[in-house]
Parts: C-alpha cells; structure tokens; sequence
C-alpha cells in the first residue's frame, strides 16, 4: 500500500521516531536556556539594585540556529557602542587633593617681616616657612612703597593660599624706613602683627655696603660714604646704609598706628646663636604652637649661621644662597668707633622704647 504525505513521498514514521525527535528538540531547547542563565544571571540578577540594562538576548528560536544568533551578556559599564567618555569620572574636591586642585583661599597677610635691610630677614622668612601652619611668599613684593598704586586685588593674587588654621605672612625689609608703609598696612588690617629683625646699626650698614659693592665695583669707599665731613665726625645720614640704622626714629612712624604689643622684633645676633631660641618667641608672637626647635638646626662654620637640617621632605640641609654670609670687607675700626658713637643715643632710645636691650656697643 503507497502513502502521500505531503511534499515528499514515503512511508509513514513510526511513533517511535517522532516521540525521538520531539525529545532531542527539546534537549535542545533546554540547553540553550541553561547556558542563556550561565551568562548572565549575575547581572540580570542584580540589575534592578543597580539600575543596570539587563542583558538582551537574540529572538526566540529553536535548535542550532538560536545557539548561533545569541551572544553572551555584555561586562558592566560602556558597551563596545557607546564611547568610554559618556560616563565621566567623578569630581573630587578640591579640598582633599593637592595636585592639579589647589588647596585653600589666597588671603591678605595676617603678618609682614617689614624689616629691616640685611638684618636677618631671609633667615627669619625661610625658618617660620617650614612650619606646617603659616605660609609665606618668597619673593619680596614691595606692595606698600613701590606698587601700592596696584591695589589690594593684585597684592591677594600674589600670595599662597592658605587653610582657615594657616597664617599668610609676606616679607620686604624695606617697608620699614618707607614713611607712607605704616599707614597703608593699617587701612589693610589694624590686626596686622608686624616682624622687624635688627642688628647692630653699623655692623649692619657694612653688610649693606658689601652687598651693594659686589654689584656696583666702582662705587667710593665705605668711609666716604659715611661721612659729610670725617674729620668733624658729621656723618651722611642721607646715604641709606646710615639711615636705616636709626631705629628710634623710623619706629614712631609705626607706633603711631600700631601698638608695641603689636610689633615683635627679632635680635639678628641672637638668631645667629640661638635660632631656636629666636624662632621660638616669633611663633609664640604668631599664636602657633613651637614647631621649630633645636632639632631643625646646625650652624655651618663656612658660611658663618645657622643653616635647617634636611627633612623628610628634602634630600639636602637647606641654607641660604651663596648672597648671604658674605665676607664683610675691611674697615678702618676708627671709623667704626665714630659710627658707634653716632648711633649711641638712637641705640639707647630704641632700647628704652621696645623695653629690650640688644648689647650693641
């Protein structure tokens, strides 16, 4: 007996043959399903938490070709489609990070090293620098007698920026003897405190003339310089050298705004001896705690003071440049007699107006 069956003739399958077919389509089916969740159950699983896109399968179908349309779940972040930069990395604060953030506001000075001129001020600015609480500028800015006309906006813009716990401070020895310095710090801030390192008048007028000697080699002697007229003992108080060691007198320009209590002034023998001892009463002057003591200090024989000691953030000691400890030139003691004699009675009123007696005769 023939069958029909349709689109192709033959006999009939048995039952057998269709019950085997229908279960190896099914074990298909199945192992298709296991191995869909083996790829991606984890993140379907957790993408409602994390509001992640869930994993997108081929359309449903049967036997060898579904194996070979589907693809396994993509890793989390940026498919292969969509640019890395679509998801910008956080921003941090600037606060915690120093790097490219900066850390801090620029704010006016609370406190200036206004002078004097080869009395010790480098020495003072480069010891209070290494303390964690105050920052300082390091070059001079000469806002209060040469750029004054550039206002307070410019003068903020050249400091360091500082924590709410730091203290700015700024250095230029030449405020000190400048008439017009006291009452343009005052209109800044009446708080300002106020750091004047002083040495002997004349040892300090010699450093001065050695400095300006090294640069200017064909300048008149030390002696011509002092005097009008030598052999009266009236001597130049128009050459700088001379003036800035009138102590006394440049000083009342300042107290006329500022209280004594409010200027501290910095022995430059002293420094030279005792560092610690020194740096110790301008950080009591500052309000901050005594960081620098004797451990941050050697005194190097070459140059004649004392120098920092390497840290742990620096390789080598840290001493002040090769412009400093200069070795004075010679002069005729006579004329150091008469210039100690000049400055005897300024001496004595300076002692007697800041309460201290500096020992420089």
């Amino acid at each position: 007996m023939a069958y029909r069956v349709l689109g192709r003739a033959g006999p009939p399958q048995p039952r057998r043959a269709r019950r085997f077919f229908f279960a190896f389509t099914l074990s298909l089916s199945c192992t298709y399903l296991c191995y869909s969740l083996l790829c991606c159950c984890d993140d379907f699983g957790r993408s409602r938490l994390l509001s992640a896109p869930r994993c997108l399968h081929g359309p449903s179908a049967g036997g060898q070709k579904l194996l070979q349309k589907s693809r396994p779940c993509d890793p989390p972040g940026p498919t292969p489609s969509a640019p890395a930069a679509a998801a910008p990395a956080p921003r941090l604060p600037a606060a915690n990070h120093s790097g490219s953030q900066k850390l801090g506001t620029k704010r006016l000075p609370q406190a200036l090293i206004v002078g004097v001129k080869k009395g010790g001020t480098r020495a003072v600015l480069e010891f209070i620098r290494v303390h964690p609480d105050v920052r300082a500028l390091g070059t001079e800015p000469h806002f209060f007698d040469r750029n004054y006309g550039r206002g307070l906006d410019w003068y903020r813009s050249l400091m360091p920026r500082t924590l709410e716990s730091q203290i700015t401070l700024e250095k230029t020895p030449s405020y000190f003897v400048t008439q017009e310095a006291p009452r343009r710090i005052f209109n800044m801030s009446r708080d300002t405190k106020l750091i004047v390192v002083v040495r002997d008048p004349v040892t300090r007028a010699i450093s001065d003339y050695t400095q300006t000697l090294s640069k200017k080699p064909d300048i008149p002697t030390f002696e011509v310089l002092s005097f009008r007229n030598r052999t009266q003992g009236l001597v130049d108080v128009s050459w700088g050298a001379i003036r800035i060691g009138l102590y006394a007198l440049h000083l009342q320009s300042w107290l006329r705004y500022f209280p004594l209590a409010q200027i501290h002034f910095v022995s430059g023998e002293r420094l030279i001896v005792d560092p610690a001892g020194e740096m110790g009463r301008v950080q009591d002057f500052l309000g901050v705690r005594r960081f620098l003591t004797d451990k941050h200090f050697y005194f190097n024989k070459t140059k004649g003071f004392p120098c920092l000691k390497k840290t742990g953030s620096s390789l080598l000691p840290r001493c002040l440049g090769k412009s400093k400890g200069r070795t004075h030139v010679q002069i005729d003691p006579e004329v150091i007699d008469q210039l100690r004699e000049f400055y005897r009675p300024y001496n004595i009123k300076f002692y007697e107006t800041v309460g201290q007696d500096f020992r420089w005769e």
